[in-house]
This record gives C-alpha cells, structure tokens and sequence, in this order.
C-alpha cells in the first residue's frame, strides 16, 4: 500500500452548530458536566466525608486525564463548532475544567507532532518538547517515574508563549483569557475556603496531570520515531476509546492527525495491513495502564527492533 495515496474520510453536517458532526455534542456535554464536577467538589467539601472527597477527588484526576486526552485532544484537531468564538468560549470552559489553558496545550501539542516523540538530535535536544526521548540517555527513553511526575514541572511557558505569537491569529490573547479565567477561579476559591485548595483541589489536579502524562508516555514508548505510520503505541479497547473518543487509536491518529474520532475505526481498517507490515505496537491495556503489557520493550533505542505484537 502507497502510504501517499491514501484518504481520510472527512465527516461532513448540515448543523449550524456543529463544524463537522453532530456527534461532537458528546465531548461537548461532557465537558461541560466536568466543569460541574469541577465546581460541585468546591461546595461538596465542607459538608462530606473526607472517604468521599478522597474519592471524589481521585475520580476528579481521572477525569483530567480523559478530557485532556479525550476532549480537548480532539478539539485542537477538529474544533467542534462553526463560530469560532463559540470555539473560544469552549476553550475557556475546558481551561477552568483541567486548569490549565486550552490553547496553550494547542501549541504544546502541535509541538508533539512536529517531532512525534523524536529523539534527541547531535544537541541533545528534541522538536517535541513532551518526547519521552526529550530527558532521557544514551539514545533511550527516560524512566517513565521521571517523565511521569517531572513533566507537569518542565512547561516553559515563555516557549509556548512565543510560539502562540508567531501564529497572529489571537490564540496568545485568548490563551491569556483562559489563564486568567481559571486563575480568577481559583483566587475566588482561595478567598472562601484557602484549604481546599491546598490541601485537596491542587493535589488531585497535579495527579490528573501526571495520569496524562502516564497516557502520554506508553502512547511512544516502543513506538518507531523513524516510521510514520508507526510514530504511535494504539490500543483498541471498546470502553477506553468511547471514554477517550477513539485517542487509543494512537498509531493512527499521529500517521493522520486530522482524522475525526467518529472516522477512526473506518481509518483503522483501511491501513491495517500497512500497520502489520510496518511493525506498529499494539498493546491490549489502557495506555494509562501500559507497564502492564507483558512484551513491554526494554527501554533503549534497541527496543523498536525487538519482536511487536502483530495487529489484530
């Protein structure tokens, strides 16, 4: 198969609404009931258990992690609606939601496909700047510990900041909107009850990110830097990718980025046997849960022509 000469089926709508299909109502509705969980825990707190809240809290982690990775992934490569400030205002929505800005891990993630998990050049440095190559040595992956509890700590904002500004499209402005609007929330929680901040709301927000970055690491590690079609690790169980909206499907996500989460599977079966011939890792756990693979890779560059799971 000519890797050149294959298409992406676009998903096409009628809606006023919608850009692209109407089934993007899902990830819609669904961030916007993380947002209510988001600021249900703030009212839950003085009045529950703490056994509860520390359930709550872990759910609200995971919950980070499958928007981040679900939700807001998606949204960078297919923007749900027509109206762009519709987009925008989404953005803040889901900004608030993960604390974080929308846009800013827009420009991160552009970056992550630029380099696709690329190792380290004669420098030592990477495109991407969340390669799992990025901190690592001697050619191989860094110690999924490290990358995991390290990486919320290595964004260099002035380096996305700076990359916004080249687009002269407002993404830097309205990145600052998002900062702000979730700073602002914050400051207001602060003020009416300090200690669920620190002690509850910000702790369950750093693990919700390092659950992302867990996502992250086994979506590349054993992956092939040097193949497109096989610069991802997918994964193709039924419930993960209707939580993720079809992100375990990584492999083929980074070989074609803009294919729509519904067109996925369609997408999946055209390349298949190219996959197979390319040799692209399949694992059967949640990437989050990928140490669990049994023919987990050596960490190394050695490890991509070690034997892969053939795809099914």
């Amino acid at each position: 198969m000519n890797a050149d000469a294959i298409r992406v089926e676009r998903p096409t709508t009628k809606s006023k609404l919608f850009a692209h299909t109407r089934w993007d109502a899902i990830p819609v509705l669904a961030s916007l009931f993380h947002l209510a969980y988001f600021f249900a825990l703030f009212f839950l707190f003085p009045h529950t258990p703490l056994w509860i809240m520390l359930i709550l809290g872990f759910v609200y982690a995971l919950m980070i992690n499958a928007n981040i990775n679900g939700i807001g992934h998606n949204f960078i490569h297919n923007p749900f609606f027509r109206s762009e400030l519709l987009n925008r205002l989404f953005g803040i929505v889901q900004s608030v939601a993960c604390c974080f800005s929308q846009t800013y891990y827009n420009a991160v993630h552009m970056q992550h496909h630029q380099g696709n998990s690329d190792r380290q050049d004669e420098h030592g440095e990477t495109i991407d700047w969340l390669s799992i190559y990025r901190h690592g040595h001697n050619g191989e992956a860094e110690n999924p510990w490290s990358y995991v509890f390290l990486s919320f700590f290595r964004d260099n904002p002035a380096a996305i900041r700076k990359e916004l500004s080249k687009r002269g499209n407002r993404d830097l402005l309205w990145g600052n909107i998002e900062l702000a609007a979730f700073a602002t929330t914050l400051v207001v929680m602060l003020l009416f009850n300090w200690r669920y901040v620190v002690f509850y709301l910000l702790p369950f927000f750093y693990l919700g990110h390092c659950f992302s970055y867990l996502n992250g690491y086994y979506r590349h590690y054993g992956a092939n830097p040097d193949k497109p079609v096989a610069w991802g690790v997918s994964s193709y169980g039924k419930i993960y990718n209707w939580i993720f909206f079809y992100n375990g499907y990584h492999a083929e996500h980074h070989f074609r980025p803009k294919v729509h989460w519904t067109k996925m599977e369609s997408f999946h079966a055209q390349i298949a046997e190219l996959q197979k011939q390319e040799g692209v890792r399949v694992i059967n756990h949640a990437h989050m849960l990928g140490f669990l693979d049994p023919n987990l890779p050596r960490r190394g560059r050695d490890q991509i022509k070690q034997p892969t799971e053939a795809i099914s």
